[in-house]
């Protein structure tokens, strides 16, 4: 549980190196002690990590066993997790270009999360993202699921994820041309960025307003 714990931590600070190495101790770990409970867990956050990491065989391989560990996890009636699992296993497939089951996946850890606010909101930005994708590009729906998940993420302090909605949205407003609405998005995601040392995420909020300020008017 503590390399889980760890793992999940870099990972969410955008570690993604570091990430991979805690979970796949964790990943050995639970294997030799047959820890069920676990495994589908950390393998869903390892296929996350590899496909950050640009590992795309790798990821897909980790993803596949996700998946098959997550309908078993499902069945045997373990239900608190699946929504955390699902999120994972759709993060990945986002980045790997699997459209159609980051959707499936996202919309299922929705279903999951009806009295689990936390997994609902990253759920609905899971599913923003998917929303911004090139091949899947729904401006209104982006900017319905980003707010949805901004409104449950607040009132449970989930400062990083408040911080990746700003972000979203504010990519978003870049990209149809509401500049100035970008432009605090970007401003609000930057701020909460610094102040929890987020460096990585910090970098990639930094890049859009930059963008915006260079442009026209």
């Amino acid at each position: 549980m503590a390399y889980l714990a760890m793992g999940w931590l870099h990972l969410l600070e955008g570690d993604w190196a570091t990430a991979h190495a805690r979970l796949e101790h964790e990943i050995a770990v639970a294997r030799a002690g047959n820890l069920m409970l676990v495994l589908p867990i950390a393998v869903a956050a390892s296929a996350w990590a590899l496909a950050h990491l640009g590992e795309a065989g790798e990821a897909t391989g980790r993803l596949l066993e996700g998946e098959e560990l997550l309908e078993r996890y499902a069945a045997e009636g373990h239900v608190s997790n699946v929504a955390w699992v699902c999120h994972a296993l759709g993060r990945a497939c986002l980045l790997l270009g699997r459209l159609d089951e980051a959707q499936r996946l996202g919309a299922r850890a929705l279903a999951s999360s009806p009295h689990h606010p936390g997994f609902a909101a990253h759920a609905r930005h899971l599913l923003g993202d998917v929303a911004t994708h090139p091949d899947r590009f729904d401006a209104e729906r982006a900017e319905a699921q980003y707010r949805q998940a901004l409104a449950l993420a607040e009132p449970c302090g989930m400062r990083p994820l408040v911080a990746h909605c700003h972000l979203g949205l504010g990519r978003l407003y870049a990209r149809i041309g509401r500049r100035e609405e970008a432009h605090a998005e970007l401003s609000a995601a930057i701020a909460l960025y610094r102040a929890m040392d987020m460096t990585f995420w910090l970098a990639e909020a930094e890049a859009p307003l930059a963008q915006v300020k260079e442009r026209p008017g």
